[in-house]
C-alpha cells in the first residue's frame, strides 16, 4: 500500500462530504476519480449508496474487505461513433472511481451484501452486536 493509498481516508475525513459536494470535485491523487457516495445506519445495518449509471456491475465494479476497510472500485468505458457524409467520428471516455468506507468493527467479509438497481450500487453491513459492557468492582487493599 503506498503513502498516498493510506492518507486518503484522513484526507476524506479532514474534508467533509457537504463541502465536498459544495465545491463539486473530485479528488485526483493519482488513485483514480473520489467516488461520492450516501451513507448511513438504518436500524441496524450500515448503508453505503453510490451512483453508478452505466457501468456492468458484474464486470465494472469490484467490491473488497480488507483491515476493516470496504473498498470500492469502478471502471466507466464508453465510446462512440459517428459516420456522416462529410465523414467519420470516434470519441471515447475512460475512468476509473474507487472509495474506501471504514467498517465498523468486527464486521468481515462475510457480512457485507451488495445490489445493484437502477444505476445505483447499494451496499448493506450488518451492525455487530455491541457487548454488554461488564462490571467488576475491584477491592481496595488497605496498607498500614
Amino acid at each position: 500500500m503506498t503513502m498516498m493509498e493510506r492518507t486518503l481516508p484522513v484526507l476524506e475525513s479532514l474534508w467533509p462530504e457537504g463541502w465536498r459536494r459544495l465545491v463539486d470535485f473530485d479528488l485526483d491523487l493519482g488513485l483514480g476519480y473520489w467516488l461520492r457516495v450516501e451513507e448511513f445506519t438504518d436500524d441496524d445495518t450500515l448503508v453505503v449508496r453510490a451512483e453508478m449509471p452505466d457501468i456492468d456491475p458484474d464486470k465494472d465494479v469490484e467490491l473488497t474487505v480488507s483491515d476493516g476497510m470496504l473498498h470500492i472500485h469502478a471502471t466507466r468505458s464508453e465510446r462512440s461513433e459517428h459516420t456522416t457524409k462529410r465523414g467519420y467520428r470516434s470519441e471515447f471516455r475512460h475512468g476509473t472511481f474507487e472509495r474506501d468506507i471504514l467498517l465498523p468493527e468486527g464486521v468481515t467479509g462475510e457480512d457485507v451484501a451488495a445490489s445493484y438497481t437502477d444505476g445505483i450500487l447499494e451496499i448493506r453491513v450488518p451492525m455487530p452486536k455491541t457487548a454488554t459492557p461488564t462490571v467488576t468492582k475491584v477491592a481496595i487493599s488497605h496498607k498500614t
